[in-house]
């Protein structure tokens, strides 16, 4: 099984993948985690230019394609192969983040970006997408808070990311069945209850 987690940066994507990697595996799963931009050599060095605040002037074509490259070999390198060996791969963003971030955030042409995207993943879609939601404000408190850095996404506007959270939404009614959305809100601990209940009934594990 394939499931991706999406949503705005702060809304705690991170710790749950990691935390639902090490609940699978006590349930006797193989699992891949892996995060987006990145998961390859080439992936993280794309990460290090798009996440660099440097690169503030990027234009949005070259952001996009940025994005797809490492998409591109991070479905060649990991996940075709690890879902071919049946494993669970769990991947922080896979490709509805350029939906959400460059079509409705940028403004890029949606129905472009899906043949692309279709192109670079050779078709593959998560079976699963756990969609973190939570207010745009509330997640760039959550990561001023953090101690991390903030990247070259983080200092876009409300407004930008007010159109991705909504592109989101929008997303997930076009594809109801494959998407469940989260109370990012919540606690962590809740969060993960949420999450691991989702996939528990989806995996028919028991325990």
């Amino acid at each position: 099984m394939f499931i991706s987690f999406e949503g705005l940066d702060g809304s705690g994507k991170t710790t749950q993948v990691q935390r639902l990697t090490v609940w699978l595996r006590t349930h006797g799963q193989r699992v891949l985690a892996l995060r987006e931009p990145g998961g390859t050599q080439l992936g993280e060095a794309i990460r290090d230019i798009l996440h660099n605040r440097a690169y503030t002037g990027m234009d949005a074509w070259a952001e996009l394609m940025l994005y797809c490259a490492a998409r591109a070999q991070l479905v060649a390198e990991q996940v075709r192969p690890h879902l071919l060996n049946g494993s669970v791969v769990l991947s922080d963003r896979f490709a509805d983040s350029t939906l959400a971030y460059q079509g409705y955030g940028r403004g890029l042409d949606l129905d472009f970006l899906r043949e692309l995207l279709r192109f670079i993943t050779h078709g593959i879609q998560p079976d699963l997408t756990l969609y973190l939601d939570i207010d745009p404000e509330q997640a760039l408190a959550r990561r001023l808070a953090s101690g991390e850095e903030v990247n070259r996404m983080d200092a876009e506007s409300i407004a930008f990311h007010q159109r991705v959270r909504a592109g989101y939404h929008q997303l997930i009614t076009q594809q109801p069945e494959r998407w469940v959305v989260i109370d990012a809100s919540a606690s962590p601990d809740q969060v993960a209850a949420q999450v691991q209940a989702v996939v528990k009934a989806r995996l028919s594990l028991h325990g």
